[in-house]
């Protein structure tokens, strides 16, 4: 299960931004996490909670941001919504598509006190 280390690294990211900008709790994280990225969302929620255990994030609210998938053909160079990572292009049919966006995890925003 990646989302452990995920969720480790999303730990990581708040007590470095707490030690730059002396914050003291952290109330909500939201995550922008793209449909393309893998990251099965109920398994991440899970993980936060428990990686988050005696930290500065501890009972925080995780507010997931699902971002869609974009793809580039490489054959036509039409951009597309699209769902998966092997779908054909909607302008010529061809199977190369490019992922521009949506196959990330990040976090957006922090809410603290």
């Amino acid at each position: 299960m990646h989302e452990m280390s995920l969720a480790e690294n999303v730990r990581e990211i708040i007590e470095d931004a707490s030690r730059k900008q002396h914050f003291q709790r952290v109330k909500t994280v939201w995550l922008e996490v793209g449909k393309l990225s893998c990251v099965e969302q109920e398994a991440m929620r899970f993980c936060f909670e428990s990686v988050m255990k005696d930290t500065i994030a501890e009972g925080a609210t995780l507010e997931i941001v699902e971002t869609e998938g974009q793809g580039r053909c490489t054959q036509c160079g039409n951009e597309m919504q699209i769902s998966t990572l092997y779908e054909a292009c909607s302008k010529c049919g061809s199977y190369g598509l490019q992922v521009i966006a949506g196959d990330a995890m990040r976090v957006k925003e922090l809410e603290v006190a």
